[in-house]
């Protein structure tokens, strides 16, 4: 039995891809700063799903959550970059501690949980594969998101990099690209983005939804369905993409 684990898999996106993974057979890790939320999320899932705390944007933090995991099941084989922030930025509003979080748990969390995967893949004597989180924010610019946007931004030229570097020792590295989803970090952006026009929530979501191909916002599910894929053996072939799944907002 192959082993995933997945970061701030406690809610929202990361549960759905913890959740499909585990049902595509995988045993799973699921690492989050919050250990109450993903021991929850791990009870929820049952046999062979396992609780991991962890601030992403700590590599000690990454490398111990990774080696509970290896240590639990005896393996790992897939590695997913999801955990993520979100917070609306106007450009004149960004602090430095601000800047710091955000990219330390956005980028910093790719980095180093690509470090601690390679380290455990060359241990373990085989290959895998590194999926990370990017966002349609991070294909084109998004209003009031410099930081979120420049963050998703840097993750795909790490997939690149990344991919490119690990591919002689079997090892992939792709990103999946989530549009508009409801999720709580989502729901908090629309409120903020509808308070500083002086509308409401429903406003804010629709700043982002109306520009969707599909005519519906993102279930967690439509996202965790293509991170199956890139986890699976039917995507061997592929290695430093960035697949977009936001109903067609970006066409690339």
């Amino acid at each position: 039995m192959k082993v995933a684990l997945v970061t701030g898999a406690g809610q929202g996106i990361g549960l759905a891809i913890a959740e499909r993974l585990h049902a595509d057979g995988f045993k799973v890790g699921l690492v989050d700063y919050n250990l109450e939320t993903a021991q929850k999320a791990a009870e929820k899932i049952g046999a062979d799903a396992f609780a991991v705390k962890a601030d992403v944007s700590k590599r000690d933090d990454v490398f111990e959550a990774v080696d509970a995991v290896v240590e639990k099941f005896g393996d790992l084989n897939v590695i997913v970059n999801n955990a993520g922030l979100g917070p609306t930025t106007p450009i004149d509003t960004i602090t430095e501690e601000q800047f710091v979080q955000v990219y330390g748990v956005n980028v910093g969390g790719v980095l180093w949980g690509t470090q601690a995967a390679h380290q455990t893949f060359k241990k373990l004597g085989h290959g895998g594969k590194i999926i990370n989180a990017t966002s349609q924010a991070g294909v084109v610019g998004n209003p009031e998101l410099a930081l979120y946007s420049g963050t998703k931004f840097a993750v795909r030229g790490i997939t690149q990099v990344t991919a490119r570097d690990l591919a002689e020792e079997g090892i992939t590295v792709n990103a999946y690209a989530p549009g508009i989803v409801k999720t709580p970090m989502m729901f908090d952006i629309a409120h903020k983005v509808g308070q500083n026009a002086g509308k409401d929530d429903e406003w804010g979501m629709n700043q982002f939804a109306k520009d969707i191909t599909l005519k519906r916002l993102s279930e967690p599910e439509d996202v965790a369905a293509a991170v199956s894929f890139l986890a699976g053996p039917d995507s061997n072939y592929i290695t430093g993409q960035n697949i977009i799944v936001d109903g067609g907002m970006q066409f690339h």
